[in-house]
C-alpha cells in the first residue's frame, strides 16, 4: 500500500512513483507495468493511468506501443516543475548537477537584484523590500542555528526575485530555492558566517538605495564565488573546467 502523504489516491501514487524515479530506483531496473503498479499499490487502473499521465507530462516517463513505459533521462525532465524540483532535493546529487543549478542562478539573480533596486529607488512595492530585510535580519539573528540561518538565507534570495516585479522571475523561485538548498550547505562551509552575512547586508543596502548596477554586480560576484567553491571542492569538476 502506498503512503497517503495526506493526498488523494492519485496524487499519493504520483508522489510515490515520482520520488522513486528521481531517487534512481529504476536506473538499473525496468519500470513496472501498469498491472504491476496496480497490484503492488492496491490502486485501480484509472488511478494508476492518471498518475502515469502526470509523470509523463513532467517528462519523467515515456510510453510507446509494444515497448511499454520507460524512465526518461534527467535531461528530459521538466526541471522547472516545482514537484520535480522538490524530488530532486532528495536525490543523491552529482557535483555536476549542483554546478548546473548555480549556473542558472548566475543567469537570473543578478538581473533580479538590479530590478529590485530599480523598484526600491522608485518607491514601488515597499512590502517586497521589507520581506528581503526581514529574511536578512532572521538569517543573522539565527547565526548559531546553521539550518535555520540557511533557511532564511534561501528566503532572502527568493524575496529578491519577487521584488524584481518581473512575473517570470517570481515563477523561478522554486528553481532558485532548490539550487540554493542543494548547494548552500557546501558553499557556506568555505566562508565565515560573518563574511557571508556582510555580503548579504551589502546586497540589501544597494537594493534599498536603488543602486541597480552595483546590486547586480555584487550579486554576480557572490554567485561566481559560490561556483568557484563548488569547482574547488570537487576534483572531477576542477579537472573538467581547467
Amino acid at each position: 500500500m502506498i503512503p497517503s502523504y495526506g493526498l488523494s489516491l492519485t496524487h499519493s501514487l504520483l508522489e510515490h512513483l515520482g520520488q522513486a524515479i528521481v531517487m534512481g530506483a529504476y536506473d538499473a531496473t525496468p519500470f513496472p507495468t501498469e498491472a504491476d503498479i496496480c497490484t503492488r499499490n492496491h490502486t485501480s487502473r484509472t488511478v494508476t493511468r492518471e498518475a502515469l499521465k502526470m509523470l509523463t507530462a513532467k517528462g519523467l516517463l515515456s510510453a510507446r506501443p509494444r515497448l511499454g513505459t520507460k524512465v526518461e533521462p534527467l535531461s528530459r525532465w521538466n526541471l522547472l516543475d516545482p514537484q520535480v524540483l522538490r524530488w530532486l532535493t532528495r536525490r543523491p546529487l552529482t557535483p555536476e548537477l549542483i554546478l548546473e543549478f548555480n549556473q542558472v542562478r548566475l543567469a537570473f539573480e543578478p538581473m533580479a537584484a538590479q530590478l529590485a533596486a530599480r523598484h526600491a529607488g522608485q518607491g514601488r512595492d515597499p512590502a517586497a523590500l521589507q520581506s528581503i530585510k526581514q529574511s536578512l535580519d532572521l538569517m543573522i539573528r539565527h547565526h548559531n542555528d546553521r539550518a535555520l540561518s540557511i533557511r532564511h538565507d534561501i528566503e532572502f534570495h527568493g524575496h529578491i526575485l519577487e521584488a524584481s516585479g518581473n512575473p517570470f522571475y517570481r515563477q523561478l523561485r522554486p528553481l532558485i530555492d532548490t539550487a540554493l538548498t542543494l548547494s548552500i550547505s557546501l558553499t557556506s562551509l568555505a566562508r565565515e558566517p560573518s563574511d557571508s552575512h556582510n555580503d548579504h547586508v551589502r546586497v540589501y543596502t544597494l537594493i534599498e538605495a536603488g543602486d541597480g548596477a552595483a546590486a547586480e554586480a555584487l550579486m554576480r560576484d557572490l554567485i561566481t564565488k559560490a561556483i568557484a567553491v563548488i569547482i574547488e571542492e570537487t576534483p572531477s569538476l576542477s579537472r573538467r573546467t581547467s
